[in-house]
């Protein structure tokens, strides 16, 4: 039970720039996929941009919508918007209309499994599959079992993105923002500590981030970093450094406050920086960039570098 075939037939809940992206990443790689949203702009939105790129997957505004043999697909992969009440809902259609051999799987960037599951009839077959934008380009895929989730499915999602061309990270227990977001807002924690302290602005953190951190993470990660400079270096520099660094336990007030200010960033037009033409002509460059970027660190995995 739940184990056999390699998964070839996958359904993407949700068409907003996450759910289009997954489906795109694996129509490129050669699965038969379906994308299934209720709004009708966002299913034209996700159609006119996968025809772009020469894709026709089947599209639905409902699973009863799909072709009856739908029903029978390997996996399916949840990607609507980050609110617990609603992912619980989905997910419990998804268990009614799917068939018990397929599997199924959360894009949340940080809730746990455990939460996502409560309820589920079946939760061994649940594992949560955590894409990051843009996730037809970004290769690392964070896998996060609950606490009923089978090992062999976590293996067969784990072959899956490897052969379509992504790196599984398979993480060994169910924590809230799983790896990388509690290493980001770690790190953003302590810049918007520097910024409400006078220290620097937006645009000088983000310069030191890219120019000194940014470029190295790109090639090795931090632990690696750390045996490159030495542990005892480091271990001298955070007994001085830890008692430093901010530890507040709630949200900055920077932040909760551009929020209630409505500056939400790209979505408003005005967060950090102003998004102007010339900021988003700007995304779309570093976009364009990005394999570039990803080749390289691909590259530093080899042996023959």
């Amino acid at each position: 039970m739940l184990r056999g075939k390699s998964l070839e037939r996958l359904v993407v809940i949700g068409a907003g720039i996450m759910g289009t992206r997954i489906c795109r990443h694996f129509l490129r790689a050669g699965h038969a996929v379906a994308l299934v949203e209720p709004c009708p702009e966002a299913v034209e939105q996700a159609q006119e941009s996968l025809r772009r790129d020469g894709f026709d997957p089947a599209v639905a505004e409902r699973l009863d919508a799909l072709a009856a043999d739908w029903r029978g697909a390997d996996l399916v992969i949840e990607a609507v918007p980050e609110k617990l009440d609603l992912k619980r809902a989905v997910i419990a259609g998804l268990e009614a209309y799917f068939g018990p051999e397929t599997l199924i799987a959360s894009n949340t960037s940080g809730l746990r499994t455990a939460d996502l599951t409560l309820g589920m009839q079946r939760p061994e077959r649940f594992l949560i599959a955590h894409f990051f934008n843009p996730a037809d380009l970004v290769p690392a895929v964070e896998l996060v079992p609950g606490p009923a989730t089978l090992p062999a499915v976590m293996d067969r999602v784990a072959a899956l993105l490897e052969a379509s061309g992504k790196k599984p990270a398979r993480l060994k227990a169910d924590i809230p923002g799983f790896i990388a977001n509690r290493l980001q807002h770690a790190m953003l924690r302590e810049c918007f500590h520097l910024m409400d302290s006078g220290v620097a602005d937006a645009e000088t953190i983000d310069l030191v981030t890219r120019y000194s951190l940014g470029v190295r993470l790109a090639l090795i990660g931090p632990l690696l970093q750390r045996d490159l400079n030495g542990l005892d270096t480091h271990l001298n520099i955070a007994a001085y450094l830890y008692p430093d660094l901010d530890a507040r336990q709630t949200p900055p007030e920077g932040l909760a406050a551009k929020v209630r200010n409505g500056d939400l960033g790209r979505k408003s037009g005005r967060g950090f920086y102003v998004w102007d033409g010339d900021m988003r002509a700007r995304m779309d460059t570093l976009e364009r960039l990005l394999p570039e970027v990803i080749a390289l660190s691909t590259q530093a995995d080899t042996k023959d570098t």
